[in-house]
């Protein structure tokens, strides 16, 4: 709400003790928006939350630990990021991460749909293209989803793709915007690169930028070599939309982001996918019309169809 501008507004972050969670939590207390951070993860919380509140910026820290302590969190939470879960490891699919996430997806939905159905809520957990159905269904069942409010959160998608084409087109990064659609796993990510105003792409660059973009966390993966996967990118990419959308709560007109959102106007099998949105007081204002597609970039949104619909079926088998 405009008036959420002056008071600030009051955030959660659920898994803040993670890998994702804790760089999250530190780059979110530097919003001048947010008045108060909750802090919420199963452990780790309390020094996680010690340490960021000794960053000397006016948004006020709070840990809570474990299901008895998550209301609290969520209590008057204006917007939700939810990076909990287990993150992938080298040689697990994404379908592995499914089988735990899936869970505690679930458990994170029903609370939410308890102490705050009218936030907004930022999906991190992978398999996004699934734990959002599953979120959605989890808040439909407690008869309070409202599809302007719930967002997967694509994007680090669009954080590589900028990357990766201003090297390539020696372009001033922080003025390089790639939409990208679809989904957020592997094939089903669909950079539009044909829509990148002045760039110009051999068809051998389009192929390899395209592939680099759809498996960046492969590369970050393997170069963590059984450490980890895309912690920071990833924080840094969730921070980037949470902002976003706080500056559009707070009044900012052409707020445009794409997210992983129910739209039924792209495929009659698909109920969720992501494209450029406009953001509002109230979440999506707008989605914007489907943007040009080049020969290459249809061919691979036509085989990302249903891919997408298989995942998102699971998701919702599942809930």
């Amino acid at each position: 709400s405009a008036t959420g501008a002056v008071r600030g507004f009051k955030v959660a972050v659920l898994g803040a003790g993670g890998g994702i969670g804790q760089p999250l939590s530190l780059l979110l207390k530097l919003n001048p928006k947010i008045k108060q951070l909750a802090l919420y993860d199963v452990a780790r919380t309390a020094g996680v939350g010690a340490d960021i509140s000794h960053c000397c910026t006016p948004g006020q820290i709070k840990a809570y630990t474990g299901p008895e302590e998550i209301d609290g969190a969520l209590q008057g939470c204006d917007v939700v990021v939810i990076p909990a879960g287990v993150p992938r490891k080298p040689g697990m699919t994404r379908d592995d991460l499914f089988n735990i996430n899936a869970g505690i997806v679930k458990t994170l939905a029903d609370s939410c749909a308890k102490a705050c159905p009218k936030a907004m809520f930022l999906i991190i957990s992978n398999p996004v293209n699934s734990t959002v159905p599953i979120f959605a269904q989890a808040l439909k069942a407690q008869g309070v989803y409202d599809k302007q409010r719930l967002f997967g959160v694509t994007t680090l998608d669009v954080v590589r793709a900028n990357t990766f084409v201003a090297e390539n087109q020696k372009f001033d990064v922080l003025k390089t915007n790639v939409p990208v659609i679809g989904g957020h796993a592997g094939t089903t990510i669909l950079p539009l690169l044909s829509n990148v105003p002045g760039a110009t792409f051999t068809d051998d660059e389009v192929a390899s930028l395209t592939h680099r973009i759809q498996f960046g966390g492969d590369e970050v993966v393997k170069a963590k070599d059984g450490a980890g996967s895309a912690t920071l990118s990833m924080a840094f990419a969730g921070n980037m939309f949470a902002g976003r959308l706080l500056d559009a709560m707070s009044g900012s007109k052409n707020v445009v982001e794409c997210a992983f959102v129910e739209n039924p106007n792209v495929d009659p099998s698909l109920s969720f996918f992501s494209s450029p949105l406009r953001l509002g007081p109230n979440g999506v204002e707008e989605i914007l019309p489907m943007p040009s597609m080049s020969a290459f970039e249809k061919e691979i949104f036509d085989k990302a169809i249903p891919d997408l619909a298989a995942q998102a079926k699971k998701g919702f088998e599942f809930a």
